[in-house]
């Protein structure tokens, strides 16, 4: 989106191809830090919360934008963009293995993955349109208050739901499975690198 609304702020806020690069960078690099960690959040208060609390920042850091006045605050906005959508895709595998069978994660990680296409060609079709209906603030605002809605959707769990993943029967699978994990010693067995 930035790329989108890049020649109108260089041109409103006065900010040169050094200062663009900057916010750029930033966004990179917050984005890039923040796979270190987003996956070890989510493993630890789960995918629901992990994925709501990912939406809400990044519908908080998306509506900051609309206040940014300078290249600096345009920066921060950015770094807080790239911490928070950096949770998405590692919660998104997780909640896929999770939640699905084995011969159905294929599907549901196509289908994950194709909203990021998705986005990218809808993107440029409704944020001019918004922009020069009501400017580039609102279209910051406009996104920030989709990423709103759809954590407010109740496939999301906040902290202290009770709310927990999917089961198909008496027993989750990864129920289960912790059950056995805590009963028997972990075992390494050696199997060949390309067996199915």
């Amino acid at each position: 989106m930035l790329g989108i609304l890049a020649p109108t702020l260089q041109r409103e806020l006065r900010w040169t191809e050094t200062d663009y690069g900057d916010i750029v960078s930033w966004f990179s690099f917050a984005y890039a830090f923040g796979f270190l960690i987003a996956g070890r959040v989510i493993d630890w208060i789960g995918v629901r919360r992990g994925m709501a609390a990912a939406v809400v920042a990044w519908s908080v850091a998306a509506i900051g934008h609309a206040f940014a006045r300078t290249a600096a605050g345009f920066s921060f906005a950015r770094a807080m963009l790239g911490v928070s959508e950096s949770a998405i895709f590692p919660g998104s595998i997780k909640a896929v293995a999770e939640w699905f069978p084995k011969k159905e994660r294929a599907l549901a990680t196509g289908i994950f993955n194709a909203g990021t296409n998705i986005g990218a060609i809808v993107t440029p079709l409704i944020v001019p349109w918004i922009v020069v209906h009501w400017g580039w603030r609102a279209a910051f605002v406009g996104i920030g208050a989709i990423g709103s809605a759809v954590s407010s959707w109740p496939g999301f769990s906040w902290p202290g739901s009770s709310r927990s993943a999917p089961t198909t029967g008496a027993s989750s699978p990864r129920s289960r499975n912790a059950r056995t994990a805590r009963s028997q010693p972990p075992q390494i067995v050696p199997t060949p690198m390309l067996a199915e």
